[in-house]
Formats: structure tokens, C-alpha cells, sequence
């Protein structure tokens, strides 16, 4: 049997290609043949690279709000790009094209369009991007994250689905993550997510606090690449690393709380895992405002505290801390009613359809 042809795009930061790589984690192989298009010296390509799939690096431009000279530049790398996108999709021929977005996206929906290829689109923020943005009046359909997002796009042609979730983060075990960690079952597990490239604010709160934390809690801090702090190696209780990856499920399914940056993919994995959570969202001096959207969404169903940078001291920090742990049974009793299904299963079944 002849098998069919996916084309996944996506990049620009690692928010846009961990759900592409859920996705096709889950796909059969056997049936189709799964290519991805990304930007030549992005994440994703580093990303895709592990999984050994043909990876086609083609010209993008950066999608900026403000007004720049870069801009004027970008417009005839996005054209480049749609092009180079144009040819990979001819020579392929796929049936469908799916886009997690990121600047990447827009010449590959573009290109694809213009080839009469389905094209699917997930948009994982409470807001979409401005590619999603761009690319919604090309796509066959759209699913969100967040119910609160169906409203930007389409009616007709938009599903509220979740966020895929990775489905080996949901087969941790906690005896391996303890052993790791060599932490005891007397004292609860926090661990402080700030992103692969760390929080500078957020680790600097954590250990201004260490003295009283390490009294309540054993500490899992994952403080980003080149982010160790070599005077606090030696603190019992207290472990840091710079990243973690195949241990990371493990000591996941130790965890009672968590504190996190408020990255759309981060905050469903911990609400799929019933882990209460304090998000402290990118600023907008940071970001365009999206996390801080999705921290007050979560907050207002019961599923995590916020507490915005700007007011992030080792105070508030203890006080968020106290709360979350004070209603942590609540916390999870919220989670557990929180009607999101399987969003990863959903778009394998829709793929299917299309395919």
C-alpha cells in the first residue's frame, strides 16, 4: 500500500515544535511518510534532528509588531521562502500540511495553499500569533488550546481540542524520580521550570529564599544553560540542573508542586499531570502578552496561582507558595474536572480522516 504524505512546520522557539514532535511521535509510520519544513538555523531543526526525519530548511523572516528596517528586509526572505517551500511541496506531493506556527509556518501555509494542499493549523495561546494569524485564512481547519480562542478564528472551521501532550511525560514513575533525585517521602517535591534558557528573575528569587524553602521543601531547580550556581552544589535538598530530558517524566511524577513560566504547552502538561502550580508569565516588555493571557485563564478555572514578575520578591514568592500548598487537594480537585480530553488523540483521528 501506497502510503500517504504528512508535511509538519513550525519553529522560531521550542513552544512551536514539541507538539509537532507529540504528534508525530503518535503517527503510523506504516501509513504515512512524515517530512518536516523548517527555518535552516532554527530550534526545530536541532529538534527534528533526533528523530531522523527528511528535514527541509528553507528562508524565513522574523514577524515583527513594531517598526523596523529588518522588516522591509524580511518581506523578500518570507517571499525566498515561499518559493523554496513551493518547490519542497511540489517534488512531495503531500496530503496534508500541519503547522504548529512561529515565523517559519507562514511561506510553507503559503506555498501550500497556493498547491490546493490541505493545510491544519494548532494555535496554543489564549491570543494567536501573528503567523496563525496570517495563516488562518488558508487553513482547511484550526484547533486551539483555549475554549477563550475559538473567538479569533472562523467558527466553521475551529475545534477547542487542549494542547497535544508528549504521552511519555504521563508515564513517569515516582520511585525511579525519588531514586534520582535520592530525595525522601518526608518532605514535598517543588520544582521551578523556568524554560530551557532559564529565568534570571525567577532563579534569583528561588535562591534569595533557599533558607526557608529547603525548610518546607526538597527543591528541584531547573535553572537553564549556564545557570548552575556552584556555591549552592553542596545544599541538602536542593538540586540543580540546567535541563533535564529522559528524567524528567520520573521526576514529574514526584512532584506536588511546580512553579512555571506560563509557555501554553508547559501549563497543559502539568494540568494533564494534576500538579498545582504558581505561573509567573513572561512580562510584556518580554513577550506580546500571550502568557500572561494563558496564567489568567488557568487561574481563573482553580488550576494555578499568577504572580507577575513585577511583584516577584522572596515574600510573594513564600506567601504564592503557602497558598498553593494550603489548597493544593483543591488545586486538584479543579484539575480533575477540568473536561480537556485527549487533544494528542484528537488530531491523530483528524489526520486519519484527511488522509
Amino acid at each position: 500500500m501506497k502510503k500517504k504524505i504528512i508535511v509538519f512546520t513550525g519553529g522560531g522557539s521550542a513552544g512551536h515544535v514539541t507538539p509537532n514532535i507529540a504528534i508525530i511521535k503518535e503517527m503510523d509510520t506504516s501509513h504515512w511518510d512524515i517530512n518536516y519544513i523548517g527555518s535552516k538555523q532554527g530550534i526545530e531543526k536541532d529538534l527534528i534532528h533526533h528523530l531522523h526525519l527528511p528535514y527541509y530548511g528553507i528562508s524565513s523572516g522574523k514577524l515583527r509588531r513594531y517598526i523596523d528596517f529588518e522588516n522591509v528586509k524580511d518581506v523578500f526572505r518570507v517571499v525566498k521562502g515561499c518559493f523554496q517551500a513551493r518547490r519542497v511541496l511540489k517534488r512531495l506531493k503531500p496530503n496534508l500540511v500541519f503547522s504548529k506556527g512561529g515565523f517559519v509556518s507562514v511561506p510553507v501555509i503559503i506555498a501550500a495553499k497556493s498547491l490546493k494542499i490541505p493545510i491544519f493549523i494548532h494555535e496554543s495561546d489564549m491570543t494567536p500569533g501573528l503567523a496563525n494569524k496570517i495563516s488562518q485564512r488558508f487553513a482547511t481547519k484550526i484547533f486551539t488550546s483555549f475554549a477563550e480562542t475559538k473567538k479569533f478564528f472562523p467558527e466553521r472551521k475551529t475545534k477547542v481540542i487542549g494542547s497535544p501532550i508528549r504521552k511519555e511525560i504521563l508515564m513517569g514513575s515516582a520511585e525511579k524520580g525519588r531514586a534520582f533525585l535520592n530525595f525522601n517521602k518526608q518532605l514535598p517535591i517543588l520544582i521551578i521550570m523556568g524554560g530551557s534558557l532559564g529565568a534570571k528573575r525567577i532563579n534569583e528569587a528561588i535562591r534569595e529564599s533557599l533558607g526557608k524553602l529547603n525548610k518546607a521543601y526538597q527543591i528541584v531547580h531547573l535553572c537553564g544553560k549556564g545557570n548552575i550556581d556552584n556555591k549552592l552544589l553542596d545544599i541538602p535538598g536542593y538540586r540543580q540542573y540546567e535541563y533535564i530530558n529522559e528524567e524528567l517524566p520520573d521526576i514529574l511524577a514526584t512532584t506536588d508542586l511546580v512553579i512555571t513560566r506560563g509557555g501554553s504547552n508547559a501549563i497543559f502538561e502539568f494540568l494533564a499531570l494534576k500538579i498545582p502550580m504558581i505561573i509567573i508569565p513572561l512580562t510584556k516588555e518580554q513577550s506580546r502578552g500571550d502568557q500572561i493571557l494563558n496564567a489568567k485563564s488557568f487561574e481563573e478555572k482553580g488550576y494555578s496561582i499568577t504572580l507577575l514578575e513585577e511583584n516577584l520578591t522572596s515574600v510573594t514568592l513564600s506567601q504564592s507558595l503557602d497558598k498553593l500548598k494550603h489548597n493544593r487537594d483543591q488545586f486538584i480537585k479543579n484539575m480533575n474536572v477540568s473536561g480537556h480530553g485527549d487533544a494528542l488523540q484528537v488530531i491523530i483521528n483528524e489526520i486519519k480522516k484527511q488522509g
